[in-house]
């Protein structure tokens, strides 16, 4: 059996007729299956036990030879070899053919690979195949000419006229011919001769034709093997026959198609035998071919040969494509054993690293290991009394299952997993009931809520499995989401109120005033219930136990809350104590103004008149939680993560928020506000009335009219609710709910849209406090109706976009330390106008310096080149005012295969240096995937301006990821210079622009927007019109610099614009995969192929080879794949074909004999190798402790500690 992890590389090519009988046992004669008195298989049929092994283990057709000691024996009587069944998984039959056939995915595919390598038109191929025209396979003597196509009556003409002076033929036979007599060597100079010289069509023509010709040379294929003269036949398990209970049999529809090709082809040898008519012989042939076509890939040509029912059955060519697929189905999707489902609850009891499993579902699965548990303690003398056991629940089990589960991580999973927070592993904790508990901060990764979700259990099986899931995939290591580095666990709802409602501050509570000693004085007091949480008191700074304040602080007394005295308890003593909720107290302790340092000051007085504390709200608790990992790494922070739950559940549970109708006050303003507005609505009508205005101004100023309505009854509204309001809490703290949502229910709805998105007139003026009227209902069912259909599409194009996304980078891993690359990649900040996109900070955080950075006015140097700049050092050059400076690139990487670790950067996930082995493509595809669920679908339409509706949203990610021409398209200038003038035509504007050598004149619509005015100076590259720019026409204009750049600041546009935040390196992944291919303008000596793709250290090292021996080295300019494209021209065909179109990659790739070497991580699963990333990777696996103190050092390890 071969080894999966042994092999370096898989070939794919072109079967000779030879090397198909030589995989066959043994020839199928008869397209009977089994009989179906005996249900024993026929012989020299589709399920023959002599060519494909017996039916069942060690026993023969006959009976004659039964048990495993005849292994080996060949029945003398019905020729059968004693062996184990599954041999009929692997043994091949063939099929010996009366004439030959033509392999449909060679003539009918696009472009037809036949047709190019014998110059002939499809068209023609296949009336000769099927015999509708007669070739001319050798002229011989007469005028006719090699490959002419003859009808039946010039055919019997020139016969008469030459008699046999000429040869023709028509069927597959003479196409072999004709294959067969292909000179290649010669056809090869013939084309490159052609190439030198030829133009347009027949340019084209001649390159596809040489890429098929020198793929045969190199590959080694002969093109007569397009025409097969054996069929293979596949093993009988893998187009099972199974018996259903009614007596009756099911089959695979290959069976039904194998049975037409034998029928054909006895009935045509018959023929042959008798010497029948030609004509008779022909039918006969072209159904031969026909059914062989239905075979391989049914419906491809004609009608599809159907089964019952008119279903078209499932050829060879369905078996492979498609979702349910070879590929998709079970070589890249396997359904694995050991898991379980179940719906999830909260448990809030829980430790980040835990969750709770039902009892019954962990003792199924974790069975055998409760068995050999059961056995080692002498409870069960041998595995089938302690399956026994385990089955009847004894009391035993249990006490053994707590043994097994401890320290035994489980995974979870929840469908769809968007990014690799979907699977986490915990340590189980047994609990009753049927529902699997999980730990309320993990849902914001899973984006999962208890409203009936369900998740999955997977149970890692292996020593190193159970050490990956544990170091690696633990819940409470994963604390940093991957696409932007920020904390993924931010608590959220309840746990928000909470923290939101024991840190505010009201000097009018009870207990204000207050002098405390202690911290157990000021719970006790708020327990006792002589002091409210929220009341101002002062303590002495030392009686807080902090490590965080200043000497002189220490002596002094601090003015704060109950609330916030018991919310920093939870914190390390050398963290700053959290006084307000803002990012000064945070960054550089708590603030001045809240201590008393004055001996017999008046304290109370003091305390009243103190600022007003800000609350703690959620974003603050994000801040605070980064905070935290940025200071004490992982363990600790899960630690505070649970303190924090706690406190929030506690505190939200002790404020008794709850929502009453009597909560939602409508403004009494509401009456007066409405009344302004009509009569505002009603003088614009008279005005258009009366001629004055046209309809679009009259609805403008409406919609207007009404907008600002609706915000003036808000600021009433807001002003006018009371901050401990219930509903008001919920806001402020964002732990639910918006101000939008507050104005909806005590102001007024406002404005609705209608599906096609336009404003419809006719506000909403009721609230629903007061209750719709049945008009105003029925107007505002159009944007919940269309919200909901949204978020479906949404979510399909999301899924899809992030398989596209998954498929063009799946190979890129960071495989070495440093690429030495000699190219920076120049970064400033993103703006758009006057709005900022992404800020300087952000885009160099986290990355390696490509150049020394220095401050402009000192020249001190703030970093080194090749150093990284953490978040201290990023701060430090946009403080000094450095606005633009080269940083090391994934898309400047000069590694062969994937990124190097100093072009990447920072891992995100881990906020460490990125490990070698890190699969960042995928990564990079999860983060730019995962929040397209987020996005919007819409195209903004502004009045139905031309030129003006702009895609954003999902479908903008999509248009650039694909490289397509935009909607709304922008024209851009081609060079440098000034805008001399801008002329006014009848129909269309001119804008002239004159460069330093040369003068350009764009002609635009009237419906765009300008962008530029007279004498105003201009790059290549700009903008003249609003729109999007075509990157393809941008790589033209500058470059690939200037494509990566456009392309890099539009997806960021789209995501800021949505408030989602995305590292620009997991972008920079993306757009390096689409600008890793070249295409070959001219071949000059080298081997590459005019007109054809190349991998650009391909064309480097080729044109390399050309300089050092003095040849003409090749030229190339630079292309702009779209994802999908990019997917499909990788080197690797097993990917490709996984991918999509899977037909027409393997065809190309059997013709072209391609090899694939395994890189990427799909290839490798696909074969059922380790993929080599992670641990997989040769580097990791074998490895040895060479240091004999390396143990001990092991276990000097801080311990993490199972509080």
């Amino acid at each position: 059996m071969l080894d999966v992890n042994n092999f370096e590389f898989m070939k794919i090519g072109l079967a000779s007729p030879e090397k198909i009988r030589s995989w066959s046992r043994g020839e199928v004669k008869k397209p009977e299956t089994i009989n179906y008195r005996t249900l024993k298989p026929e012989k020299e049929g589709l399920f023959c036990e002599r060519i494909f092994g017996p039916q069942k283990d060690w026993e023969c057709h006959c009976g004659k030879y039964k048990r495993v000691r005849y292994k080996g024996v060949v029945c003398d009587r019905c020729g059968v070899e004693v062996t184990r069944a599954k041999v009929r998984r692997e043994r091949m039959g063939h099929i010996e053919l009366a004439a030959p056939v033509s392999h449909i995915w060679y003539f009918k595919g696009i472009p037809s690979r036949m047709g190019l390598a014998l110059d002939m038109s499809p068209r023609s191929l296949e009336e000769i195949i099927y015999f509708a025209s007669y070739v001319v396979t050798d002229p011989g003597e007469t005028p006719l000419e090699k490959k002419q196509l003859l009808s039946e009556k010039e055919y019997r003409s020139y016969r008469e006229k030459y008699g046999y002076g000429f040869q023709a033929g028509m069927g597959a036979e003479a196409v072999k011919k004709l294959l067969q007599d292909i000179d290649i060597e010669k056809e090869l100079e013939f084309l490159k001769e052609e190439l030198r010289t030829a133009q347009g069509q027949r340019r084209n023509r001649a390159i596809k034709r040489l890429e098929v010709i020198e793929a045969f040379r190199n590959s080694g294929n002969k093109p007569d093997w397009m025409i097969m003269d054996v069929l293979p036949v596949i093993p009988p398990e893998l187009r099972p026959m199974v018996q259903l209970d009614g007596g009756r049999f099911a089959t695979s529809d290959l069976n039904d198609l194998y049975r037409r090709v034998i029928n054909r082809n006895n009935r045509l040898k018959r023929l042959l035998d008798l010497g029948a008519p030609d004509i008779i012989v022909q039918n006969e042939k072209r159904m031969l071919q026909e059914a062989v076509d239905a075979l391989i890939d049914n419906g491809r040509r004609g009608r599809p040969v159907t089964g019952p029912g008119n279903r078209p059955l499932k050829s060879l060519s369905h078996m492979l494509k498609g979702k349910q697929g070879r590929f998709r189905q079970n070589l890249l999707g396997k359904r694995v054993d050991y898991s379980g489902r179940s719906v999830i609850v909260v448990g809030p009891y829980l430790k980040m690293y835990q969750c709770g499993l039902p009892k019954k579902m962990a003792l199924e699965l974790f069975k055998p290991f409760v068995m050999k548990e059961l056995v080692n303690k002498g409870l069960a003398h041998n595995i089938k009394s302690a399956k026994r056991k385990v089955e009847r629940v004894s009391p035993e089990v249990w006490d053994v299952l707590e043994e097994v589960i401890r320290e035994h991580p489980v995974l979870l999973n929840r469908a769809p997993t968007l990014h690799r927070l979907g699977i986490q592993a915990f340590e189980p904790i047994l609990v009753e009931g049927h529902a699997i508990r999980l730990h309320p901060l993990v849902c914001t990764a899973y984006n999962a809520d208890f409203d009936g979700d369900q998740m999955a259990v997977h149970v890692p099986l292996s020593a190193e499995a159970q050490a990956e899931a544990r170091i690696l995939m633990l819940a409470s290591g994963n604390i940093l989401n991957p696409k932007d580095g920020k904390p993924v666990v931010t608590p959220s709802q309840d746990m928000v109120l909470g923290t939101f409602y024991l840190t505010m501050d009201n000097k009018e509570e009870k207990g204000s005033g207050m002098i405390l000693r202690t911290v157990n004085e000021a719970v006790s007091a708020y327990q006792r219930g002589t002091a409210g949480l929220h009341a101002r008191v002062a303590i002495p700074v030392k009686a807080l136990g902090k490590t965080c304040f200043t000497e002189k602080q220490q002596g002094a007394m601090l003015i704060t809350t109950i609330g916030k005295i018991i919310f920093n308890e939870i914190y390390p003593s050398s963290f700053p104590y959290i006084n307000e909720a803002t990012k000064t107290n945070l960054l550089h302790g708590t603030p001045e103004k809240y201590f008393i340092y004055e001996k017999g000051a008046d304290i109370r007085e003091l305390i009243e008149s103190a600022p007003e504390a800000s609350a703690v709200g959620k974003e603050y608790l994000g801040l605070i939680i980064a905070r935290c990992f940025e200071t004490y790494h992982t363990t600790k922070t899960s630690m505070i993560l649970d303190k924090i739950k706690q406190l929030g559940f506690t505190y939200s549970t002790r404020s008794g928020v709850t929502v009453a109708v009597s909560d939602v006050i409508v403004p009494e303003e509401k009456v007066t506000i409405l009344k302004e507005s009509e009569a505002k609505v009603d003088v614009v009508a008279n005005q258009y009335r009366r001629g004055l205005i046209t309809n679009d101004e009259r609805y403008d100023r409406v919609i207007e009219i009404w907008s600002k309505t609706k915000d003036d009854l808000t600021n009433i509204l807001l002003k006018s609710m009371d901050r401990f309001n219930s509903i008001m809490l919920m806001v402020d703290s964002k732990a639910r709910g918006n101000k939008s949502q507050i104005t909806q229910l005590g102001g007024m709805r406002g404005l609705m849209a209608t599906p096609s998105g336009r404003i419809f007139e006719l506000p909403i003026k009721a609230n629903f406090r007061e209750g719709l009227t049945v008009l105003e209902y029925f107007i505002s069912t159009h944007g919940a109706r269309k919200g909901l259909a949204d978020t479906a599409l949404r979510t399909a194009d999301s899924g899809y976009l992030t398989r596209r996304l998954v498929d063009v980078a799946q190979d890129v891993i960071v495989r070495e330390e440093d690429c030495g690359t000699d190219k920076g990649f120049t970064v400033s900040r993103i703006q758009d106008g006057k709005e900022v996109i992404e800020d300087l900070y952000d885009r160099i955080e986290g990355r390696y310096c490509f150049e020394t950075v220095r401050h402009p006015e000192t020249g001190e140097i703030i970093v080194h080149r090749n150093d990284l700049i953490d978040s201290d050092k990023a701060e430090a050059i946009v403080e000094a005012g450095v606005t633009k400076l080269q940083i090391r690139s994934v898309l400047s990487c000069r590694a062969r295969h994937g990124v190097c670790k100093k072009c990447y950067g920072r891992n995100l996930a881990t906020g460490k240096h990125v490990e070698i082995g890190e699969a960042v493509g995928i990564i990079a595809a999860q983060s730019i995937g995962e929040p397209g669920t987020q996005l919007t679908m819409r195209t903004f339409h502004t009045g139905g301006v031309a030129g003006d509706d702009i895609t954003q949203g999902l479908p903008r990610i999509q248009e650039l990821f694909e490289a397509r021409n935009p909607k709304g398209q922008a024209t851009i200038s081609e060079i440098d210079g000034v805008i001399k003038e801008i002329r006014e035509t009848k129909d269309r504007r001119e804008i002239e622009v004159q460069g330093e050598a040369e003068s350009k004149t764009y002609s635009i619509t009237y419906g765009s927007r300008l962008r530029v005015s007279e004498g105003q100076e201009i790059e290549a590259g700009d903008e003249l019109t609003d729109g999007s720019i075509d990157p393809k026409e941008m790589l033209r204009i500058k470059g690939i610099r200037g494509v990566q750049n456009y392309i890099l600041q539009e997806v960021q546009r789209v995501y800021r614009n949505q408030g989602v935040e995305i590292n620009d390196k997991h972008i920079e992944v993306m757009i390096k995969q689409m600008l890793r291919k070249i295409r070959i303008i001219d071949a000059g000596d080298t081997s590459l192929l005019p007109g054809a793709f190349a991998d650009i250290h391909e064309y480097e090292a080729a044109n390399k080879e050309a300089i050092l021996s003095g040849k003409e080295p090749a030229v190339a300019k630079p292309v702009l794949l779209g994802i999908t494209k990019a997917s499909l021209e990788t080197d690797s065909f097993l990917s490709a074909a996984s991918f999509q179109e899977t037909t027409r990659v393997l065809t190309d790739a059997a013709i072209k004999g391609k090899v694939d070497k395994l890189l990427g991580l799909k290839e490798n699963v696909i074969i059922g190798k380790l993929i080599p990333a992670g641990t997989g990777m040769n580097r990791y696996r074998n490895v040895k402790l060479s240091d004999p103190n390396a143990e001990s050092a092991l276990d000097s390890l801080e311990p993490v500690p199972a509080e």
